[in-house]
């Protein structure tokens, strides 16, 4: 009786060792964890908010206008931020609207903060040609920007990411749990 008891304690202990094994491969090579640091993506993300990044599977090609991502900044630093501008789009923003390729788009995710805005603009006006001295966004580039566009660091002053650069797109912010979020 108590070599069955081993026994089954030796299955017990090789299952769950199996599971966790099984949880670290997904958790490396499938999602990854990201902790939102600074004040760039408010009010749709905030200091301290947890989120779901998905890599595998995640092909940069597959990205859309608006995608929220996460991507290396440099060799220390990971940004979370919108795309805005993909591969070949003309941008401008006029009287604190966007335009792709000379078509007015709506950006829903800002009317929370537009409510809020100091003297009702968000985005100051310019061209992707002003700021970059390119009128489209060049092939593998994104152009990027923070919600909170008063505060954010992005491509209006660092210019465009790399696609490769991309460590994938934000699927779920888990963390707090009242803001519990899957529609990124």
């Amino acid at each position: 009786m108590n070599d069955g008891l081993k026994s089954e304690s030796a299955q017990w202990l090789k299952a769950a060792a199996a599971g966790v094994i099984i949880f670290a491969f997904i958790r490396i090579f499938f999602f990854t964890s990201y902790i939102v640091e600074g004040e760039s993506m408010m009010p749709t993300l905030e200091e301290g908010n947890k989120l779901v990044v998905y890599k595998i599977g995640f092909q940069p090609e597959e990205l859309e206008r608006f995608d929220v991502i996460v991507f290396h900044a440099n060799k220390k630093e990971d940004y979370v931020k919108r795309v805005i501008g993909l591969p070949g789009d003309e941008i401008e923003y006029r009287n604190d609207e966007l335009f792709i390729n000379g078509k007015k788009v709506d950006e829903p995710f800002l009317e929370k903060y537009r409510a809020k805005a100091f003297n009702g603009s968000l985005t100051g006006n310019f061209t992707l040609e002003e700021i970059t001295g390119k009128k489209k966004v060049p092939e593998g580039q994104l152009f990027v920007m923070g919600d909170n566009r008063h505060g954010s660091w992005d491509s209006r002053h660092f210019g465009y990411i790399p696609v490769k650069e991309v460590v994938g797109k934000v699927n779920l912010r888990y963390w707090p749990l009242e803001e519990l979020d899957m529609s990124f």
